[in-house]
């Protein structure tokens, strides 16, 4: 089956270069003059430098060309995908539909795949997520994911695995977006702790106790606990909380040191700690360290002022 990946970005970028490996790609790019840099260079060099595309790649800014495969992976930022289907979902009705954001809607609450059966009923929606880095597949080092996909996951399974890209399966798809989105928020706060200087014990503490709201908030959402126990949970907790690779840890680290973050980086986390600290206060669900990210982010508490608020909670059982 024929694939195409909308959104030439790193991660799109690099699921292409892996995917090639299979077949023949299609990868759109929203700007045309980048669809034509990149078919002349064979590279992107502005989001993934030092790799090269694949000659069975193929770099278009036709959407209806590119929306004629089989398979459609949605590469882009989450708070876009929603206005992307809804202008688009014509030319996506009836496809195989695999979201590759990780996060909630903002407009919504809702995450990647309701997104995605609301604009196309037709199609099948499925989300990709898990511990990954753009530039790791890139490069063809071994990666697992989770693919989460209500029917047929095992053919999805099989087009999209490649020899260093291993994908695990599961129906759950609720358990895997809330994964995937909620960790970009503990990453920030992991980044907050190391950035102000509170060393590698307290963000184990950090992980762990943002883990603990993460499965409070799933369960109550209907996740299963083995789901948030695997790859699109722990998985990518572990590497989102643990590397500079990753854009919610270094902005997170910037807010905790006090220093400015690169504005043009997407960092989905900052979106997704507002919309599920509302999402928490409207379903009574106690998660102190999502509610004070949200807040750190939009400014309205110090960084001393949120340590504060945090260990100063009552003493409880474990």
């Amino acid at each position: 089956m024929s694939i195409s990946i909308l959104g030439a970005g790193a991660f799109g970028t690099a699921l292409a270069v892996s995917l090639a490996r299979n077949g023949a790609v299609t990868l759109w790019a929203r700007d045309p003059k980048q669809a034509e840099v990149m078919t002349a260079t064979r590279e992107n060099a502005r989001r993934l430098p030092g790799v090269d595309l694949p000659q069975n790649v193929s770099v278009t800014a036709d959407l209806a060309s590119a929306c004629a495969a089989e398979t459609v992976l949605l590469a882009m930022p989450m708070q876009q995908m929603a206005t992307f289907l809804a202008h688009n979902a014509a030319q996506l009705e009836g496809k195989s539909l695999v979201a590759c954001s990780k996060g909630i809607d903002l407009g919504s609450g809702q995450g990647p795949t309701a997104l995605i059966r609301a604009a196309c009923p037709n199609a099948r929606a499925a989300i990709l997520t898990g511990p990954s880095f753009a530039a790791d597949i890139a490069r063809g080092l071994p990666t697992a994911l989770t693919l989460a996909c209500a029917d047929a996951g095992e053919t999805l399974q099989a087009q999209l695995s490649t020899p260093t890209l291993r994908l695990y399966r599961t129906t759950d798809t609720i358990g895997a977006e809330l994964g995937g989105a909620l960790k970009n928020v503990v990453a920030i706060a992991a980044g907050v702790v190391i950035g102000a200087g509170l060393g590698d014990s307290a963000r184990a503490a950090l992980m762990t106790r943002g883990f603990a709201e993460i499965n409070r908030i799933a369960a109550a959402l209907g996740a299963r606990a083995e789901t948030l126990a695997g790859l699109s949970g722990f998985g990518d907790l572990v590497l989102t909380c643990t590397s500079t690779q990753s854009r919610n840890f270094r902005f997170g680290h910037a807010l905790g040191a006090g220093e400015d973050f690169d504005s043009d980086a997407t960092v989905e986390g900052i979106a997704t700690a507002k919309a599920v600290s509302i999402l928490a206060r409207s379903s009574g669900i106690d998660m102190p360290i999502a509610t004070m990210v949200s807040a750190l982010v939009a400014r309205k508490v110090t960084v001393a002022d949120a340590i504060v608020a945090l260990l100063s909670r009552p003493l409880k059982q474990e």
